[in-house]
């Protein structure tokens, strides 16, 4: 994994960009390795969920916190209907 993050950094910074390593997350999914990934020497921040384009991902890789949150957004506006 060790490999694979420092061969993705290296294609941003070929056209001088960079990674912003306090921005970065890392979400494992059915992973078994416990080894800190680290980015130019510094561990990124392991998370269990993470939000990408409006849907919930979880480590479980389920969609029950992505429904829940959907729900939980839209009851208010069923409510209103209520009172046409």
């Amino acid at each position: 994994m060790r490999m694979k993050t420092t061969s993705v950094a290296a294609v941003p910074a070929s056209v001088g960009l960079n990674i912003h390593k306090g921005n970065s997350k890392i979400l494992k999914y059915n992973a078994e390795s416990t080894n800190p990934i680290t980015l130019d020497g510094e561990t990124l921040e392991e998370v269990e969920t993470s939000t990408y384009l409006d849907s919930i991902i979880d480590e479980q890789g389920g969609s029950d916190a992505d429904v829940k949150a959907r729900v939980g957004k839209a009851k208010p506006a069923f409510q209103q209907l209520r009172n046409i």
